[in-house]
């Protein structure tokens, strides 16, 4: 039987300045962790008889938290989010969200794509109003449509065709459908890359202050340093060919330093920058020829 992998939480640095430790995959778990609201045990993919795009991934998410899936284009983190919201099954190893393995997909963990995938013959009300009703939920559509929202700053909006709507404004009707059927886990694909650089740091401080404010967990892929910087508790950096857990750091900033004006931001985000260009040096050295069935 495959061991269960856990990682151990990094202790926070002495200041926002000083270097946050670095771990790397070890059966290592505290007592607070023995139980994590998400576990990753052992996952390995590949597709058909493709070169395997993940090998061996493990790592644990508390309830709550805000992880950022960091690597480069090719080493599998889509996949491994697909993984996670059960729209693909694994080669080898299991996902767990709270005491339930993930077969498939569910209502309790949802996902937003780089696309808004929106009606565009539908009005903002009626696509939110979708997370409900493919939920069973339509009733409650005219109580909860207008909370969510409200939540997203998009109340004047719920009349609107979706088509008259910017491209930021189109993610936060998507947000705002995510959030609908009341999730416990908030799966993101780097849904703001096509965005505008203001539009696109605006709707990443905000998804991270309904997140906490809801309580939800939060598991985003990236390959911006700055968005996991700006976003996350936590990062999880992968190698490529095939996709491996590297390193597990704690993004140690508070609210207030969650900014690119402050000196605290840019020192992560600078101790982020070098980690990951020495995890991109790894999988340099042990990339293969991409064959088919790689992935992002």
């Amino acid at each position: 039987m495959r061991q269960t992998c856990s990682i151990a939480k990094a202790t926070p640095p002495m200041n926002a300045l000083s270097p946050a430790p670095v771990t790397t995959p070890q059966s290592r778990a505290t007592p607070a962790e023995a139980r994590p609201f998400v576990r990753v045990d052992g996952i390995s993919h590949r597709y058909g008889r493709g070169a395997p795009v993940l090998e061996d991934i493990c790592f644990n998410v508390r309830r709550g938290e805000v992880l950022a899936l960091i690597g480069r284009s090719g080493c599998g983190k889509s996949t491994l989010l697909h993984l996670l919201a059960g729209l693909s099954t694994p080669g080898a190893g299991q996902v767990h969200i709270g005491d339930r393995p993930v077969t498939g997909p569910s209502n309790r963990w949802v996902m937003m794509f780089q696309s808004p995938s929106l009606f565009p013959w539908m009005t903002v009300f009626q696509n939110v109003e979708l997370g409900l009703r493919f939920d069973g939920r339509r009733t409650q559509a005219k109580h909860r449509v207008p909370q969510v929202l409200e939540l997203v700053d998009l109340s004047a909006f719920g009349d609107r065709n979706v088509q008259d709507l910017s491209g930021g404004q189109q993610q936060r009707v998507a947000l705002a459908r995510s959030l609908a059927p009341e999730p416990d886990i908030l799966l993101l694909d780097e849904p703001f890359s096509a965005l505008d650089a203001f539009t696109r740091r605006s709707l990443q401080g905000e998804v991270r202050r309904i997140a906490k404010s809801l309580g939800l967990t939060l598991i985003l892929v990236t390959h911006d340093v700055g968005e996991a910087a700006l976003m996350a508790d936590r990062a999880v950096l992968l190698t490529s060919g095939p996709g491996r857990v590297a390193a597990d750091t704690d993004i140690a900033l508070d609210d207030d330093d969650r900014s690119e004006a402050t000196r605290a931001f840019r020192a992560e985000t600078a101790r982020l920058s070098q980690l990951y260009a020495e995890v991109a040096g790894m999988s340099a050295a042990t990339d293969t020829p991409r064959q088919k069935g790689s992935a992002r």
